[in-house]
């Protein structure tokens, strides 16, 4: 099976090789381009699964090859920038970008972000039932089960539940979970994800004598297979 093909259009020469070898080192193909126009070109020639955009591009700015791609194109776009106001994520999404990630990023996260995105598109990420151990996440009916019994949770543990079940043990930043789950204009501090932790843990872990849940101590969470 042919893997997913990603462009990514960064300046930053240094940057731009490291992402690239990490895609590699995941399995995907990868095209780079160091300008706005060259990038603009190569997607809009198609057999791109995803765009990597930064906003600060020589030629075309990010924002510009963005709107110019939308024209034609409905491909995933994940904006890469050192910008980070809510008036510049706000200004990438209305523009057509299906995501934002602010530099410096953790590459666990940009690569959870990937294929978040990869899942939208192809459509794998709705629906389908998401399970680890015991426990079973129906996204279609909103249920979560522990060996067949309900669990009741709130919209924001389920929806935190199931980020991290879509990233079974891929270890995910607070920020990373913050911006997933609460939105990228989100006010608040990232201890309402250790919050939320707390809460599903009670549910879960504690009531049904589980350990799926883990903290990576000075990073953040993942769950794993027991």
């Amino acid at each position: 099976m042919m893997s997913e093909r990603i462009l990514l259009v960064e300046d930053e020469e240094k940057l731009a090789r490291m992402v690239e070898l990490e895609l590699k080192y995941e399995g995907y193909q990868v095209e780079k381009a160091m300008d706005g126009r060259q990038g603009l070109e190569l997607a809009l020639g198609g057999g791109f699964d995803l765009v990597l955009l930064d906003i600060m591009l020589p030629q075309l700015s990010g924002m510009e090859v963005l709107r110019r791609l939308r024209r034609e194109s409905k491909i995933p776009v994940i904006m890469l920038t050192a910008r980070d106001s809510v008036v510049d994520k706000v200004a990438g999404l209305d523009s057509g970008a299906d995501d934002y990630i602010t530099k410096p990023f953790a590459i666990e996260e940009l690569l959870a972000r990937i294929r978040a995105a990869l899942r939208s598109k192809s459509g794998q990420g709705n629906g389908g039932p998401l399970a680890v151990g015991p426990l079973v996440l129906d996204v279609e009916k909103h249920q979560v089960t522990v060996r067949g019994q309900n669990v009741e949770l709130t919209k924001k543990e389920f929806d935190l539940l199931r980020y991290l079940l879509e990233n079974k043990n891929r270890v995910l930043t607070r920020e990373a979970l913050l911006d997933a789950v609460w939105g990228f204009d989100f006010v608040g501090e990232t201890n309402s994800v250790d919050v939320y932790i707390r809460f599903l843990r009670s549910k879960l872990d504690d009531a049904f004598g589980l350990k799926l849940i883990h903290t990576v101590r000075g990073v953040g969470y993942v769950i794993k297979e027991e």
